[in-house]
């Protein structure tokens, strides 16, 4: 979730987050697809982890990933020697030669004394390379590259941890240990030596020579340099660097009063009458959310039920209770979270906006959206441009869709049809989808049952990229009994990836939200054996609803959107051909274009070959009748004005928080959220909204003046598929063409590249809108 680039301290910890779902209209900022990125999986779960007694310890320089020959091998790629640290060490599985992260051993006590002992470690390899450093790829970007791959494969672990294990005790650690981390990190990217060697490189009678992925890393190196204050002096550097540590403990601190704020909301129900139309699977989960909370003969049947606001109870209480006061007193908690004592994120947010606007100043930027676009595809007025344009676009559809819910509550004899509030919204866009297409959501649920979705995803990647992905249960240690561990084949056979995937939601140690990250890049310079380049291996995290009793996870349609979306990230990690490490898979992509993937393979969720492959009654096997998957498609444009003016409301306060906004001015940010609203909702927010208090995207999660990009990546993913819809879906030999020419291109070039040009590498032209509009309905009609 922040600019991949490793030689500055912008560390990337957790690259993508999916964007706020697209729950119905006017609904509260939460992530499922939830995704934010998060949502739901299962059915074959490994407990099996390697001891650190099995591991074998390499006597590599570098931490390293190296190819071997098959995906059941128990002698995987190692990872460097840590020996030459300090031998009293030698137990902290932190500073242990691993093959793949001990991600089962690694304890809180570890973190303190293994990122010192690392730390310590690391500034004496920075001090030996700014007094050896040469403009010449072996002398500068090779050990640099080597530094920043050390510290982020570590911080990477225990980052991770932390968002899928958290504990108090993690937390503290952590906490303890991040300004010596942030402290580092500003050395490494504000060292001068390291700088000016860059920029001898660019002036070197050489430059022409360097390859195209080459000349990025040395242009890019020196942007973030700079914007990470190497050419400010004395109490200006000071200052900078106080605020960076600063931001960096806020935006922690802001994160975790979100997951505390959301797991202290319970509601316990014992009165069946009181969640009369929730389906059987939610009943069955808030029973199961019961027993673990005590209530130890609690049951789907006769209670008692507990209601939370993580994704699974939330949105299934939004959309089914018709208990009209339980649904909004749960919107109410929702849309109020961490807005209220110990876990009230109102001074942090004003704190965050303060520090980004004084940075900006430091770097002599106007405001902090100029500093977030410095690395971006677009500019602040192209971004301001797409979002009205496509807010014109969607508005007069989004009107309608109001109307459309008023006449149809009002049929049905609903007293609030004429002033509907906001946790009416979901409840009776359900009811009005499943009216005008006969589509009930959780009776889809059987059809998508965790194993077929995923055998249906994985032959799909092998129809469109020529890949094969095998189960690799054992072979790397995992966090949790339910993480999968998969290995990636080409076609030769020879495994070229391996990636984690965390399906389930454990809201008492999992934050909210999907997201996929790296755990390693591809990379030459960090082969273990000098000749082939380490294998890149990634993680995917979802928040799905787990399994229920003895059923297998039933997943929604949006969940099955957000596992292909999460494997989107990860294909474009893992099928990169970039050997250079810094610039590999989806490290140095602007970030704007970063969700292209991962938007563009969610098209194939309404694409009738695969989805029919994936539909399968999990009972029965019946397949998922025609009649069925054409309401599932006609029903993809149901309100998608609403939907569309949802994210531009997020995207449009976003850039007016970080442009226009005046911290400590005459406007609160609520009062900023509720203007913006004006323009972007139908129905504006409560005034007692909020949301801001919970979006971690632009709070924690690195999409700060940048939320507009999953519109911006929309675009282009949209335009993308548009390329196979132009050759024939149904054209097997053409999609598998198309397909091959996008792996060679957006999946393949990396960083290497500039994303518009690889775009254009792929679709022979510069991108349009178009496609987009015209997949959500909202092309306007003409005579």
């Amino acid at each position: 979730m922040v600019n991949v680039l490793m030689a500055t301290t912008r560390f990337s910890l957790s690259r993508s987050v999916h964007p706020i779902p697209k729950f119905s209209s006017p609904s509260p900022h939460f992530t499922p697809k939830l995704l934010r990125k998060s949502y739901a999986c299962p059915l074959w779960s490994s407990s099996f982890s390697f001891c650190l007694e099995s591991f074998h310890h390499s006597t590599s320089p570098s931490l390293s990933f190296s190819s071997f020959s098959s995906c059941s091998s128990l002698s995987p790629p190692s990872m460097a020697s840590s020996a030459s640290i300090d031998e009293n060490m030698e137990s902290n599985p932190l500073l242990q030669d691993f093959d793949f992260p001990p991600f089962d051993v690694v304890e809180a006590k570890h973190v303190r004394p293994g990122i010192r002992a690392l730390l310590k470690k690391l500034e004496n390899d920075l001090d030996e390379l700014e007094k050896t450093v040469e403009p010449s790829w072996p002398k500068l970007v090779e050990p640099l590259e080597k530094i920043v791959d050390r510290l982020t494969v570590v911080w990477g672990m225990v980052n991770h941890l932390k968002s899928v294990k958290d504990t108090a005790e993690l937390r503290a650690a952590i906490e303890e240990v991040q300004p010596e981390k942030v402290k580092f990190q500003l050395r490494l990217g504000q060292s001068k030596p390291i700088y000016n060697a860059f920029k001898a490189i660019k002036e070197s009678p050489d430059w022409q020579s360097l390859s195209e992925a080459r000349k990025r890393i040395v242009e890019t190196q020196i942007k973030e340099a700079v914007l990470n204050g190497v050419s400010l002096e004395d109490d200006k550097r000071e200052q900078f660097n106080k605020i960076e540590q600063e931001l960096e403990r806020l935006s922690h601190k802001f994160s975790e009063n979100v997951l505390d704020a959301t797991k202290k909301f319970e509601k316990l129900i014992t009165d069946k009458k009181e969640i009369e139309g929730l389906p059987a699977t939610a009943l069955g989960l808030a029973a199961q959310t019961a027993v673990s909370k005590g209530h130890e003969n609690a049951t789907a049947e006769n209670g008692p039920w507990m209601i939370t606001l993580d994704a699974p109870s939330f949105i299934s209480v939004m959309q089914h209770a018709r208990n009209r006061a339980l649904r909004e007193e749960v919107y109410r908690a929702y849309v109020t979270r961490a807005s209220s004592g110990d876990l009230d994120n109102t001074p942090i947010i004003n704190q965050i906006l303060q520090l980004r606007l004084e940075k900006a100043k430091l770097l002599n930027y106007k405001n902090y959206a100029e500093v977030s676009m410095a690395t971006k595809m677009a500019t602040v007025n192209k971004a301001e441009e797409l979002l009205e344009k496509l807010r014109s676009a969607s508005w007069n559809a989004a009107v309608q869709d109001v109307e459309d819910l008023k006449d149809y509550s009002k049929s049905q004899g609903a007293l609030e049809a004429d002033n509907l509030s906001h946790w009416d919204i979901n409840f009776w866009s359900e009811r009005l989808r499943e009216s005008k297409y006969n589509i009930n959501e959780e009776e889809l649920r059987p059809y998508f049952s965790f194993s077929k979705v995923m055998d249906g995803l994985f032959n799909l990647a092998k129809t469109l990229f020529g890949i094969d992905i095998e189960p690799a249960d054992g072979l790397a240690p995992v966090w949790n009994k339910d993480v999968r561990f998969y290995c990636v084949k080409d076609s030769s056979g020879s495994p070229i990836a391996y990636f984690y995937f965390d399906p389930y939601s454990r809201p008492s140690e999992k934050r909210e939200g999907a997201w996929m990250d790296e755990v390693v890049s591809r990379s030459h310079v960090l082969s273990s054996n000098g000749t082939t380049a380490r294998l890149p291996v990634a993680h995917m995290v979802c928040n799905q609803t787990p399994p229920v009793g003895d059923k297998p996870s039933l997943m929604t349609f949006r969940e099955v959107e957000t596992v292909f979306h999460e494997f989107g990230h990860a294909l474009q990690h893992m099928l990169t051909k970039q050997d250079e490490g810094l610039v590999a898979g989806i490290r140095g992509i602007e970030w704007d274009a970063v969700e292209l993937p991962s938007q563009f393979m969610e098209n194939w969720c309404y694409h009738r070959e695969t989805l029919m492959s994936i539909a399968k009654h999990y009972e029965t096997g019946e397949t998922l009748p025609e009649e069925v998957y054409l309401k599932l498609l006609a029903a993809r444009t149901f309100r998608a004005g609403s939907l569309s003016l949802r994210q531009l409301r997020f995207a449009s306060v976003d850039l007016e928080l970080h442009t226009k906004y005046i911290p400590g001015g005459s406007e609160s940010v609520y009062d900023v959220d509720q203007r913006v609203s004006k323009r972007t909702q139908v129905i504006p927010p409560l005034p007692e909204d909020r949301f801001l208090c919970g979006f971690n995207h632009i709070f924690a999660g690195g999409y700060a003046a940048g939320y507009y990009s999953y519109k911006w990546a929309e675009v282009l993913s949209a335009d993308a598929f548009s390329a196979f819809e132009d050759a024939g879906l149904e054209d097997s030999k053409a999609v598998k063409e198309t397909g091959h020419k996008f792996r060679e291109t957006i999946l393949a070039l990396g960083g290497g590249k500039a994303p518009l040009e690889v775009f254009v590498e792929f679709r022979g032209r510069e991108p349009s809108p178009a496609a987009l509009l015209r997949h959500n309905g909202l092309l306007p009609v003409t005579a």
